[in-house]
């Protein structure tokens, strides 16, 4: 935790502010929809997450080239190329076989978790998302991914 000291003027004493760690881990967020990926940016980074965004396939390989992520949140429903096939090709490139993919969709009919996990994702998160819960979901992808 970081805690910050500021001098109020109108008062003499220290008043301290908390601030999450921001070493928790990075995240790669694929979304294409631009009020999603500032929700999870703002929940994630208050928990101390760093969120990076691609909004689509293209951007999220040359994120991917150029940075170092502990997990992938992977929007399924995205123009030009889906989640799942996304996912096989990122799951297909021996650099990054290994990073966590975990699906963020609005799919929630009878066999789409399945589709997901056989598509290479290792987790499924279900749109609209829970952000009382969302960090704890993360964390738990996180340790089980270091476990392995």
């Amino acid at each position: 935790m970081i805690v910050f000291a500021l001098r109020v003027k109108s008062k003499p004493e220290i008043v301290s502010i908390m601030m999450p760690d921001a070493n928790k881990g990075t995240i790669l967020y694929v979304e294409d929809n631009p009020d999603n990926r500032s929700l999870i940016r703002r929940v994630l980074g208050a928990e101390g997450y760093a969120v990076v965004d691609a909004i689509n396939a293209v951007q999220a390989i040359e994120k991917l080239e150029n940075g170092s992520f502990d997990l992938i949140l992977m929007d399924i429903n995205m123009p030009d190329m889906d989640g799942y096939t996304l996912t096989a090709k990122i799951k297909a490139m021996p650099n990054y076989s290994k990073i966590p993919i975990v699906a963020v969709t609005a799919n929630v009919m009878r066999g789409d978790r399945e589709k997901s996990l056989e598509a290479g994702c290792d987790g499924y998160i279900q749109k609209p998302i829970d952000i009382d819960t969302l960090g704890q979901q993360v964390e738990r992808f996180l340790t089980r991914s270091t476990n392995v």
